[in-house]
């Protein structure tokens, strides 16, 4: 049974309170949440297809999935409060006309507006709203059962899973250069130039699969005389010393951990992978590590601050998210008369980051967890479940990292995404993003030293 076929599946009905449940309403039993404004009218199925297809992730639905889907739109007049913030809810809500102020548990509010970018996005968090809705002129909303976030993230779920070579689907812009035709071509033939980790770091993941001691992970780092040095660094800088430095291998191992160590050197490993022979190429993947130590780095410090993930795991989470961009600059360096330009490849990676960075990963001998980071990188509607997991950690690392750039215009405000919803502890808080980033500033400079 697919993804598509379960959602008409019967279901158990849901045990929280919501501010407005469809199932109540099919039953003709009214719902009413202190501080909502009731609707001024209810129309079940009244969008047709082309309209829904506006909307993440309803668009993944073929028209007749979009048919039978159970929704509704409501109207409501100027000023009424469609929700309030943290309020629990089994809904998902579009913005389909009009406008809305959010406001979340924050000084600052920000305004959403129909057929824009955001608005094409749920205005809440999967079961709570991240902030309240108020109407800045009638309004029409468009409510789905949240099942369908459940739904979404079971099909994601089987998406990473699985390492079949298939074809790769690009944008209509991108489809007709001979260029990612060829790619798509190579990815699905398994013809790529796929990288490899140095000795070291193969050896020692290996052997971290059995019951090894520090003496034994030593004597393997040692092999490669710049870890080692790279390792003694690490343990003396601000995210590991105690006071007192140390000059040798066996120390800094035994101060950082071993676990943690073994990610390290995978980290410090990886950085060897970003490298090209052609000058404006190897910018390209200059600007892709700096980029990747940036969204490690902040995977490190959210992971420190706000959950129980290892750091050191987040740390090397982020710094795989966009591993699939490799096999494609290195692509590109094969064919210099044909290649495209690096704003197109740029733009291509959003479609694949996730097919060629999980081959990459499976290929390198990652676990299942890391080899799914680069599909979940930047599926913002991806819920893991009810526990922060190190997927969350890195998606909520990478919408930081666009923070104040151009990027940041198309993507979703970060309390009305799942990841943050988990955000206990009355940190589902837009300030809390720039908070946690300004005390711990210190860190993220210290985690990129790490590994640059």
């Amino acid at each position: 049974m697919n993804w598509f076929t379960r959602l008409f599946k019967k279901t158990p009905p849901p045990t929280s309170s919501a501010p407005t449940n469809i199932a109540a309403k099919n039953a003709n039993i009214p719902v009413e949440i202190p501080g909502v404004t009731p609707p001024m009218s209810r129309l079940k199925q009244s969008l047709p297809p082309a309209e829904l297809k506006q909307f993440v992730p309803l668009r993944n639905l073929d028209d007749a999935h979009l048919a039978a889907l159970p929704r509704q739109t409501l109207r409501y007049a100027k000023h009424s409060v469609i929700f309030t913030f943290d309020q629990r809810t089994d809904s998902v809500f579009y913005l389909v006309r009009g406008r809305l102020n959010m406001q979340p548990d924050s000084d600052s509010s920000y305004e959403i507006v129909a057929n824009t970018p955001r608005a094409h996005l749920p205005l809440n968090s999967a079961t709570r709203c991240g902030a309240t809705a108020t109407a800045l002129d009638d309004v029409l909303i468009l409510e789905v059962s949240i099942e369908l976030n459940r739904l979404w993230s079971d099909h994601c779920r089987e998406s990473t899973s699985c390492v079949e070579l298939v074809d790769i689907e690009l944008p209509e812009s991108l489809n007709g250069h001979q260029f990612f035709i060829s790619f798509a071509q190579a990815y699905r033939e398994n013809q790529l130039r796929l990288p490899s980790l140095p000795d070291v770091a193969l050896k020692l993941k290996e052997a971290m699969r059995k019951e090894i001691g520090i003496a034994d992970a030593v004597e393997i780092i040692q092999l490669d005389p710049p870890i080692v040095a790279k390792l003694i660094q690490v343990a003396n800088s601000a995210l590991y010393s105690t006071g007192n430095s140390i000059h040798n291998c066996h120390d800094a191992v035994s101060r950082i951990g071993l676990n943690a160590t073994r990610n390290l050197v995978l980290g410090i490993s990886l950085k060897q992978l970003f490298h090209c022979k052609d000058p404006a190429l190897m910018k390209a993947m200059q600007a892709l590590w700096r980029s990747s130590l940036y969204v490690s780095s902040l995977s490190f410090v959210l992971a420190q601050a706000c959950s129980r993930i290892n750091p050191e795991d987040a740390l090397l989470a982020g710094l795989v998210a966009d591993i699939g961009a490799i096999p494609l600059l290195h692509f590109a360096e094969h064919f210099p008369d044909a290649s495209p330009s690096l704003e197109e490849l740029q733009a291509s990676l959003t479609y694949l980051r996730a097919p060629v960075g999980t081959l990459v990963l499976h290929t390198l001998g990652f676990s299942e967890t890391l080899t799914g980071i680069p599909p979940l990188a930047e599926n913002w509607l991806y819920d893991s479940g009810s526990e922060l997991t190190l997927s969350d950690i890195v998606m909520l690392a990478k919408l930081h990292s666009y923070f104040g750039s151009g990027k940041s215009r198309d993507l979703p405000y970060i309390c009305s995404i799942p990841a943050y919803a988990k955000l206990s502890e009355g940190k589902l808080n837009p300030d809390f993003s720039l908070s946690v980033l300004q005390k711990a500033q210190a860190r993220v400079q210290a985690a990129m030293q790490l590994l640059s």
